[in-house]
């Protein structure tokens, strides 16, 4: 027998369906709640609210989970690659050689921007942030490519899903070189997906440019750590802008312009930024004391998370990743060591055990980004580099969900009652 759920209101009682996923909580179907009783449900931040139906990512906050297509993340971040998880997160399984080799192909054969971009990227002032651009040639990108902007066609679908997912890291690259008034550098096929990368962005036609296989490592496990997170703000935004039916261009850049927002794309920039006003490990005590004090305005950045109430899977796999950086690029910053130390008091403090508030992916990212030389202004923009797979991934699946339907939230309107219009000369 199905379970349901008994509701009561204005005098009516209803039984409302509940559903259960593959894991994780019930969900209570209310889809028709107002058209049997009259009322809405209220839910500023969509906090108890499932807005959709997805098999691609699930996260248990509570005892710090997280998969993709139910993948352990510490163990895709240890034993593949971001591509292969790109593969994953849009066909439901892992590749087998045959089908991963053809995918790194077409995703490499299109890491190109049509030439007409350069052009677009200098109608920019030098000084714009590198989120601003992105937004600006993302959405660009349905003017160039009519080809693949039919959302109804499966085939023109996959195309603009591997064209994003292929051309994001020139675009980021581009952006970058052109705020520091670098010549571009075009994308090199020999190369893998985090190692063309570094060398777009770092790499000057005057000299070659080498790889460091200890960076490039680290840079694919970050683009890993931060390839989907189920329904976050960012996710949200791109199946709300595709549920209207607007090209996969349109969706991404309004994807891309969400997680510009500071408490969404900036948490690593403002974690960096605490480290460094700790400055040196002698000086935590005195930042934890604040921290724990009602009165004072600082908080600690980079510990909690609004869903994990446990430490965040993405963190462990980032410290490591922080160390190996720190070790191949042989840095000796006061930075590290407040990272490390700070950490250990943390998780060794009972009042942050009461509160949960374990370090999370964005405490070790900032760090790491730049100790590989990427200002602060770029951090975001590498987080939608790595997040539109999972932009991607999640508009494909809205778009194939038979009950999918134009997004339209309610609302609990506390403004005037209707009155009668006065004319200005009377007033």
């Amino acid at each position: 027998m199905t379970n349901s759920a008994k509701i009561s209101i204005n005098g009516k009682d209803i039984e409302a369906p509940v559903k259960s996923g593959s894991i994780g909580p019930d969900v209570v179907d209310i889809r028709k709640l107002y058209a049997q009783t009259g009322a809405f449900t209220f839910d500023p931040g969509f906090m108890s609210t499932a807005s959709c139906e997805s098999a691609i990512t699930y996260i248990d906050g509570d005892e710090g989970v997280l998969l993709h297509r139910g993948y352990p993340i510490g163990q895709l971040a240890e034993e593949s690659s971001f591509l292969e998880v790109c593969y994953l997160l849009l066909n439901d399984e892992l590749p087998t050689k045959d089908e991963f080799s053809k995918f790194t192909h077409t995703i490499t054969r299109h890491t190109m921007l049509h030439e007409q971009l350069a052009t677009f990227y200098r109608g920019f002032r030098r000084d714009a942030h590198p989120m601003a651009v992105m937004c600006g040639v993302v959405g660009a990108l349905s003017a160039f490519y009519h080809d693949s902007t039919d959302i109804t066609d499966p085939e023109q679908r996959k195309i603009a899903s591997h064209r994003l997912i292929a051309k994001m890291p020139t675009i980021a690259a581009m952006a970058y070189k052109y705020s520091v008034g670098q010549p571009f550098v075009y994308p090199d096929n020999r190369l893998s997906y985090a190692g063309n990368f570094l060398k777009m962005t770092f790499g000057v036609p005057a000299e070659e440019y080498v790889v460091n296989p200890a960076i490039e490592k680290a840079m694919d496990r970050i683009f890993i750590l931060h390839a989907d997170h189920e329904q976050n703000a960012s996710t949200s935004t791109v199946r709300l802008a595709g549920s209207s039916g607007a090209n996969p261009f349109a969706c991404i850049a309004a994807g891309i312009a969400c997680l510009w927002g500071p408490a969404h794309g900036g948490a690593n920039e403002a974690a960096l930024n605490m480290l460094r006003e700790i400055g040196h490990p002698d000086r935590i005590p005195e930042y934890i004391a604040r921290a724990k004090d009602k009165n004072d305005p600082f908080r600690l950045m980079g510990f909690g998370h609004r869903v994990y109430k446990n430490y965040d899977p993405r963190a462990t796999v980032m410290q490591q990743t922080l160390r190996e950086v720190f070790d191949a690029l042989k840095i000796n910053d006061p930075v590290f060591e407040v990272a490390i130390q700070l950490e250990q008091m943390a998780l060794n403090d009972p009042y942050f055990i009461e509160k949960k508030l374990f370090p999370n992916v964005d405490f070790y990212s900032g760090v790491i980004l730049s100790a590989i030389g990427f200002p602060t202004e770029m951090f975001t923009v590498l987080f939608a580099l790595a997040r539109t797979v999972g932009w991607v991934a999640q508009w494909n699946e809205m778009i194939s969900d038979p009950e999918q339907k134009i997004g339209r939230p309610r609302q609990l309107y506390t403004g005037p009652v209707q009155r009668d219009y006065v004319p200005i000369s009377q007033r």
